[in-house]
């Protein structure tokens, strides 16, 4: 195997240094003792103390923790059937619900996001329901996750041997049977990349949140924006520290299910 060259070295570490020198920087920062200011006064976990005790902190955490885990379990389910039925099955019109599933995916988040108070003001004009709060923002979010969910199923579906699926069939399986003891197996790695996926686009999502929340529906994200008009505090390093953190555990996490279960199965 040929060593790499020294260029791309040099390039990778550009790279990983204009990625994660911001998040060091607000991480080292969420320790500072200064209230204010970019000068450094002395480590501290005090503010990491103060989120513990602000009830709006608390509250736009539980929110977000609600939405994030309802929108990504029914994106999941939703999005596993429809990259699924995209790719076992024909019927009218398929190449079209091909190209729509996308649509969520490439358009901009402002225009998903008027689109879907447009939406439910009409809704609420028709039926009088969907008032703007946690329900329209947990719908919001499945808009945008069953696609992503959906392209991560139907690639690894393409990568699955349909020969297995005949074989079950030949043996007397049914349809379920098949799917639940030989398909879903296989694409289960897919699944919960799909989720992991889904999970962290609903944890850091502003733009869709802030459109679609109500009285009392306030996520962390729509709380640091708020707070960061006034001026970046240590306790807001703090809150954005401990997102990172959920993010990068959530991922790591995910990996290491799926290589235990690699290992299990092998």
């Amino acid at each position: 195997m040929r060593r790499s060259p020294l260029w791309l070295w040099l390039a990778a570490a550009v790279l990983y240094l204009f990625m994660y020198t911001p998040i060091a920087v607000v991480t080292a920062y969420s320790f500072n003792e200064a209230r204010y200011g970019a000068g450094w006064r002395g480590f501290t976990f005090k503010w990491y103390g103060t989120l513990l005790k602000n009830d709006l902190v608390l509250s736009a955490a539980w929110n977000t923790v609600i939405l994030a885990l309802v929108s990504t379990a029914v994106a999941t389910v939703l999005g596993t059937l429809l990259g699924y039925g995209l790719r076992r099955y024909w019927f009218p019109g398929k190449k079209v619900f091909s190209w729509l599933m996308y649509i969520p995916v490439v358009i901009p988040d402002i225009v998903m996001a008027v689109a879907l108070v447009l939406f439910f003001q009409i809704l609420r004009n028709l039926v009088g329901l969907f008032e703007l709060g946690m329900v329209t923002m947990i719908i919001g979010h499945i808009t945008f996750q069953v696609p992503f969910v959906a392209i991560v199923v139907r690639a690894r579906l393409a990568g699955m041997d349909p020969a297995l699926e005949e074989a079950a069939h030949d043996l007397g399986a049914n349809h379920w049977e098949t799917f639940w003891h030989v398909t879903f197996p296989q694409i289960l790695p897919g699944v919960m990349a799909g989720a992991l996926l889904a999970f962290t686009l609903s944890w850091d999502d502003f733009v869709v949140s802030c459109f679609t929340t109500g009285p009392g529906s306030t996520t962390l994200p729509i709380l640091i924006y708020s707070s960061v008009k006034r001026g970046i505090t240590p306790d807001i390093n703090a809150l954005s520290t401990l997102m990172v953190a959920v993010s990068i555990v959530g991922t790591v996490g995910m990996v290491l299910v799926q290589r235990f279960r690699q290992v299990k199965g092998g």
